[in-house]
């Protein structure tokens, strides 16, 4: 092994029976060559190009080799860090120029237009029912009859008062006529004492100026005429102030039988409605049909309603309270049928943080409306033109800036949309996206924190 050497710069191939040694150089003659029993030859002699183009295919094929592994484990990676989504599980719409019209939702129940409500006038019994819980009854059809043996008792007690009240003013009639007699008769007699005072007067007057009489006598003569007069005057006020008294005493007395005539009126009334009758031609809703059962004032008897126009009463929330107001278009909507009404009144009221609306409808009596059916309702408070619009889904939540997923090829990119105005079927799209891109509308919140989501088949 002695003639074997390391390699020098320039080395060499020995081939064996197929077998390349390669960087070895061969020092030596044919005859040390046969120690390893290989033939001799010459190790300057050029490397052939077979051998050449061999090696550069394995070179190119160990480099090609490399080249899609690391390929293939980039493609790994990124498929693991990129989420995906099937077809089958997105909703996807195109961005378009329409129409739209900007509306508040609300849950709403069919109520009929008119209802009315029989409660019981006076704490009472039921003695006989005469009609049934849904019948189809007329105005003024009796429904039951509750006792009234309390009222009659009232309305013969005040019908006794007001003839108390006709007797008082009869005796101050009276009494007024007698003192007014008297008083006249005592006012003739003064009057005719006058006459004879003031003759006497006279005579004293011309015996004063004849001497015939003292002054005294004189004296005493005129304060006599003065003093009928007096008199005079005394009676005619106190059949002034006896007049004025028995006035005020009869008018008294006809105040108060005016209220005992009101008492006796509502009395009337309150008979007349312990016979409950049907305050108009409609369904019999509910009725108390107990005989004998016994009812409090203010409990309800019976409902009536006319089952064959209806209206809308809505809640929503108190935060769109200011955006609502009479008149607005509203659009009632049920197993996708859809009615058009109008806000009647808006409830000044707020509960448990909604609004009450009461809504009238352009076909009160549409074959779909049922009494007490549930309905959602779309209150249309402005209307907007050639604005850019998607469908509505679950991606969307409400208005102003959320994100979204934009579909260009198999790839969603996320992008910041700025949501406007809401009709319930669409959205508009402020800022965001343009005509033409195509929107995910269905939930993928679970991939909000990623900026792209692959799309599959």
């Amino acid at each position: 092994m002695a003639g074997l050497h390391a390699p020098a710069a320039t080395s060499k191939c020995l081939k064996y029976h197929g077998i390349l040694i390669a960087g070895w150089r061969w020092h030596g003659d044919c005859n040390e060559s046969r120690m390893f029993n290989l033939p001799a030859f010459d190790m300057d002699q050029a490397i052939s190009p077979t051998i050449v183009a061999r090696r550069r295919r394995r070179t190119i094929g160990a480099v090609a080799s490399g080249l899609a592994l690391v390929c293939s484990a980039a493609w790994g990676i990124h498929r693991y860090a990129s989420p995906s989504a099937s077809t089958r599980d997105i909703a996807v719409t195109e961005v378009r120029r329409g129409d739209i019209a900007n509306s508040i939702s609300a849950t709403g129940v069919v109520v009929p237009q008119r209802e009315e409500t029989v409660s019981c006038p006076i704490p009472s019994r039921i003695v006989r029912v005469h009609a049934k819980p849904g019948q189809q009854v007329a105005a003024g059809a009796l429904l039951l009859a509750l006792d009234d043996s309390s009222v009659r008792v009232a309305i013969a007690s005040l019908q006794e008062q007001l003839a108390q009240q006709e007797n008082r003013m009869a005796g101050l009639r009276l009494e007024l006529e007698q003192k007014s007699k008297q008083t006249r008769a005592a006012i003739e007699l003064l009057e005719l004492d006058l006459q004879s005072a003031r003759a006497k007067l006279s005579r004293s007057q011309l015996l004063r100026k004849a001497g015939g009489i003292s002054g005294e006598d004189m004296l005493t003569a005129e304060l006599n005429v003065q003093r009928i007069e007096v008199q005079l005057r005394q009676q005619h006020e106190f059949i002034d102030d006896t007049a004025r008294v028995n006035a005020s005493s009869i008018a008294d007395a006809r105040l108060q039988k005016a209220i005992l005539q009101k008492q006796l009126e509502q009395q009337g009334l309150l008979q007349q409605q312990t016979q409950v009758r049907a305050p108009f031609d409609g369904m019999l809703t509910a009725l108390a049909a107990d005989e004998g059962a016994a009812v409090s004032t203010g409990q309800v008897l019976a409902k009536v309603a006319d089952l064959q126009h209806y209206r809308v009463e809505a809640t929503v929330s108190d935060f769109h309270a200011r955006r609502l107001g009479p008149g607005q278009a509203v659009q009632v909507e049920h197993n996708g049928q859809s009615l058009p009404g109008r806000v009647h009144t808006v409830l000044p009221e707020i509960r448990d943080g909604k609004v009450t609306l009461l809504a009238t409808l352009d076909q009160p009596g549409h074959a779909l409306l049922r009494n007490r059916m549930r309905v959602d309702v779309r209150v249309i408070t402005d209307r907007k033109q050639g604005v850019l619009l998607a469908e509505n889904g679950a991606a969307f939540n409400g208005q102003g800036r959320q994100q979204g997923y934009v579909l260009r090829g198999n790839v969603a990119r996320k992008v910041m949309l700025d949501i406007g105005a809401s009709d319930g079927q669409a959205v508009e799209v402020v800022s965001g996206a343009q005509a033409g891109d195509r929107l995910i509308i269905s939930d993928i919140s679970r991939y909000k924190e990623h900026d792209t989501l692959r799309i599959t088949h």
